[in-house]
């Protein structure tokens, strides 16, 4: 077994991937990663090494992460544009042997200690720019090959980054068969062939993105656009040009294109299939792209440790606020704080089951006994009504996540951020509800000794420290936080 061979059994000549207005075909496609598999072995690399991916959406990070795997290494695929703070922490708990470093990621790369950037050997770089001793990814795109490895079901393929459900940001541990298992599940779902062309906006960094968009795509032998910046007129252009026929977004992205004003009908006439996930899309949303463009949005539901989909609303009966039911595979309950299934339309959480659950969290067993029953069970922390149909509505989180644009923020990670600056005495970060990005991130702050603090310097500080996306969008100022009688903020009064 070994995911990479996800690519092999397509023709030679058909479109594999689009990116930067440059197709690359199959037959290409296996020849760089089979290369570059061939070079990465030349350099010692093998299994169970870790290749941190520091990508966008690129040709790049597709032939990287497939030889990577290939050869039974552990890719981990880590956000570009983050901080350097952020990059050093998570390079702390992979701990690679490889980088491949893109344009976007350069000035944080350097900004990383000179002791964590020199714990990985090797350094590529991708292209347009000079990182002391790295090497150029194009010599690693021809050359001698090097067969693929074959890997236990078990074998980790990816670390990916996560808040989880069960605190601070970690690494999931996904396998070769979680993540084979999930695009077998989503593609019977969505039944891609090998015409289609799926909009690769999505980032790969992130496992919607990674195994959904290009994991799918990639067995059905279909062809991805990969795309690295949201423009909705871009958008438009490209789905005309390109002929796209699937589209995988985030509410954000729907939300952006449903006020397009001058967007017409036609725009969309291509694309049979529009999947939103990663989190809640409003339904006035769909409402309006339904009416505006006589596009039906489905919704479906997923988390990173399921690799990712458990639940479509493909081939039902058109349900806006739906997320679906559980694709094959998956078995689901809905459970009372005692684990016990509720009654038909009563509330509780979602636990899952099936081959695509993961592994654990890495090098935390406490943290992934909280969420992984010793019978197998994933304890999601979200909380869901089935109706008398089977559909399934999302109602609400037992964590505090917030999910900004489909990605994870954990109020303790940005707590941490905010109390380290020294005119902060005390702060309480919440989720508020955004148009656009489905939740924002707000802070509630009480100053040291009365100093008046300015919101945008705050704001900026936080982005010095952390992804944009974490960093609040507003900052209130309070005299004292509210608090129960055991002294824990409550946030549910600030929300």
């Amino acid at each position: 077994m070994n995911l990479s061979l996800i690519i092999d059994g397509h023709p030679d000549d058909a479109p594999a991937l689009i990116s930067r207005g440059r197709v690359t075909a199959y037959g290409a496609l296996r020849q760089q990663v089979a290369s570059m598999r061939g070079a990465l072995t030349r350099d010692g690399v093998g299994k169970g090494d870790v290749v941190a991916l520091l990508c966008g959406n690129s040709r790049y990070f597709v032939v990287s992460y497939l030889a990577a795997i290939g050869i039974g290494a552990i890719v981990s695929p880590l956000n570009p544009t983050s901080p350097a703070p952020e990059i050093e922490s998570e390079l702390n708990v992979v701990k690679p042997t490889v980088a491949v470093v893109e344009p976007s990621a350069v000035a944080a790369w350097l900004q990383i200690p000179s002791d964590t950037r020199n714990a990985v050997r090797i350094v590529i770089a991708t292209e347009g720019h000079d990182i002391a001793g790295a090497r150029t990814i194009n010599d690693y795109l021809q050359g001698d090959t090097a067969p693929i490895v074959d890997v236990e079901a078990t074998h980790p393929a990816v670390y990916m980054f996560t808040s989880g459900t069960a605190g601070s940001p970690k690494a999931a541990v996904l396998t070769h068969n979680n993540l084979l298992t999930n695009i077998h599940q989503a593609n019977v779902a969505e039944h891609l062939v090998a015409d289609d062309v799926t909009f690769g906006i999505l980032p790969l960094f992130h496992i919607f993105g990674l195994n959904v968009v290009l994991g799918t795509t990639l067995a059905s032998g279909g062809s991805v656009v990969l795309v690295q910046r949201f423009d909705p007129v871009a958008t438009m252009e490209t789905i005309n040009d390109r002929g796209v026929t699937v589209m995988p977004g985030s509410p954000n992205m729907w939300m952006a294109l449903a006020q397009m004003e001058h967007a017409t009908p036609y725009g969309f006439a291509g694309v049979r299939l529009a999947l939103s996930g990663a989190a809640k899309l409003p339904e006035q949303i769909s409402h309006s792209m339904s009416a505006r463009f006589g596009l039906q949005i489905q919704e479906g539901y997923g988390l990173t440790e399921a690799a990712p989909v458990v639940t479509t609303s493909i081939g039902m009966t058109w349900t806006p606020g739906s997320i679906g039911r559980p694709v094959p595979g998956i078995e689901l309950r809905i459970v009372d704080e005692n684990g016990g299934d509720v009654l038909l339309g009563d509330s509780g959480e979602i636990w899952i089951r099936g081959e695509n659950i993961f592994a654990g969290y890495l090098n935390d067993p406490e943290a992934t006994a909280r969420v992984l029953t010793p019978d197998g069970w994933l304890r999601t922390g979200d909380i869901a009504i089935v109706d008398e149909d089977g559909h399934l509505y999302m109602v609400d989180r037992i964590k505090d996540l917030i999910i900004v644009s489909g990605f994870n923020v954990f109020p303790a990670e940005v707590e941490s951020v905010l109390s380290a600056h020294p005119d902060v005495a005390e702060v309480t970060v919440v989720g508020t509800p955004h148009p656009h990005t489905g939740e924002a991130v707000r802070a509630y702050i009480v100053a040291r000794n009365g100093v008046h603090l300015d919101e945008d310097a705050i704001i900026d500080y936080c982005r010095t420290k952390l992804a944009r996306y974490k960093c609040p969008s507003k900052i209130l100022f309070v005299e004292t936080l509210p608090r129960n009688i055991s002294g824990k903020v409550q946030r549910f009064a600030l929300k």
